[in-house]
Order: structure tokens, then C-alpha cells, then sequence
């Protein structure tokens, strides 16, 4: 059964303690993208892993989240702006809606973007259709949270 999203969401990245996060749902965009900061790659066990925070409120490094995960991948990806850059693929669950969903997510500095995750094709199909016109169709945090995340569309 598909479920219907708007073009932004609340969503949660909950295997590594993010409850809220504002994204913009990104049609265009194959795989989905998270805004992280401070990202270094180091050996574990042989195999390459990626350290990152996350800072899940808008133009704001409180609530900032450690997180350290397995690469997947690294992609070579073309941002809206039309710059490639090979970025990081990790691994993360990602609550769209009340469904909690593996999805492979590249990792880059969106400082100049208003949402800290978009979420693409490859999360969308697994059960999601858009609508334009929409916001917030899974619903919203309770008003403290969103005031902490200061954005004026709200």
C-alpha cells in the first residue's frame, strides 16, 4: 500500500537517536541526502567507517548528534547547483511517516540549504507517493520542538 508524503516531512533517524529532522522531499533526487557536519573516515575491523555529527535543528549546533557508521558506498553525485562530488554512502533507518525504512543516504554540507535531509527516489519507492501541494501529511512534533527548530514555514 503506498502511503501519501507532502513535499517536506518531520521525519526521525531513530538507530542513531534523532527524533525530529525537517526534510524536504526531493523527486528529483535519486538517493537521499543528509546534512553532516565534521565528516572523517577511519578503519574499523578492516573495513571503512565514516564519523559525523548531525545537528538536527536548523541553523543551530545544539542537539548535536555523534555518530559513527559502515560506508556503503561512495557515489559520485550532482548537487542542484550542478557541482559532482564524490560523497560518502551510509546506511540509516529513517522514520517517514509512522514507517521506518532502511535507505542508503550520501553525506554533505547543505549550509546554504533549508532543510537538513532530503529524501529521494530510492526511500520514495519503497511505498510513497508525493503530494505537491502537501506539508506535514505525517504530521508535526509537539510546538517546543518546533520552536526550537526556528524555521519561519512552519
Amino acid at each position: 500500500m503506498e502511503r501519501l508524503v507532502g513535499w517536506r516531512e518531520w521525519v526521525g533517524l531513530p538507530g542513531v537517536g534523532v527524533e525530529w529532522l525537517k526534510a524536504k522531499i526531493d523527486t528529483g533526487a535519486q538517493t537521499s541526502s543528509l546534512h553532516a557536519f565534521g565528516v572523517e573516515e577511519f578503519e574499523r575491523d578492516g573495513a571503512p567507517w565514516v564519523r559525523f555529527e548531525i545537528h538536527p535543528l536548523q541553523r543551530s549546533a545544539a542537539d548535536n548528534v555523534q555518530v559513527e557508521l559502515p560506508v556503503t558506498d561512495r557515489r559520485k553525485v550532482r548537487s542542484s547547483n550542478g557541482v559532482a562530488q564524490v560523497r560518502y554512502v551510509v546506511t540509516l533507518d529513517v522514520r517517514l511517516l509512522d514507517e521506518v525504512v532502511p535507505a542508503e543516504v550520501t553525506l554533505t554540507r547543505r549550509d546554504s540549504m533549508g532543510y537538513r535531509m532530503l529524501v529521494g527516489r530510492e526511500l520514495l519507492s519503497k511505498g510513497f507517493l508525493v503530494d505537491s501541494s502537501a506539508s506535514y501529511l505525517g504530521g508535526k512534533p509537539k510546538r517546543r520542538i518546533r520552536d526550537r527548530h526556528r524555521k519561519s514555514d512552519d
